[in-house]
């Protein structure tokens, strides 16, 4: 069940990551840490922020982004290095999000779906705004 999450654990993320996320994946995620969407590719839970701030919302986001991305750029094939892993559809494909090619320390507003079968990444939507939150 996703929760609010306060902005500093969106901001250590950032840090460990050391990217900065679009604003309207900040603003969804800032009032439900998690959750999931559905895209016409298929529906995917999202990845939460982690939130140390008390032992029950440590276990609730052990899940989170920063550590899911690490694993998913040391453990799959194929996976872009520098994509940002925000969901996954349970079969091994992800929902990402791509650094803009000019800031590469910032994350561009279009999600993408990464295929990890192909190791191709797909445009699903321009802005985290128009996915369809569940």
């Amino acid at each position: 069940m996703p929760f609010p999450v306060d902005i500093k654990w969106i901001n250590e993320t950032e840090k460990k990551l050391g990217v900065r996320f679009p604003a309207s994946f900040v603003t969804a995620m800032a009032k439900m840490n998690g959750g999931s969407v559905t895209t016409l590719i298929d529906s995917f839970v999202l990845f939460p922020f982690f939130d140390a701030s008390d032992r029950k919302r440590i276990l609730r986001t052990c899940n989170s982004i920063d550590r899911e991305t690490r694993s998913a750029r040391e453990g799959w094939c194929g996976f872009p290095a520098e994509a940002v892993a925000i969901g996954t559809n349970g079969g091994g494909d992800l929902l990402v999000l791509l650094p803009m090619i000019d800031h590469p320390d910032t994350l561009q507003h279009g999600v993408y779906w990464w295929d990890h079968e192909t190791g191709e990444v797909e445009l699903i939507a321009d802005d985290f705004a128009e996915v369809d939150l569940g």
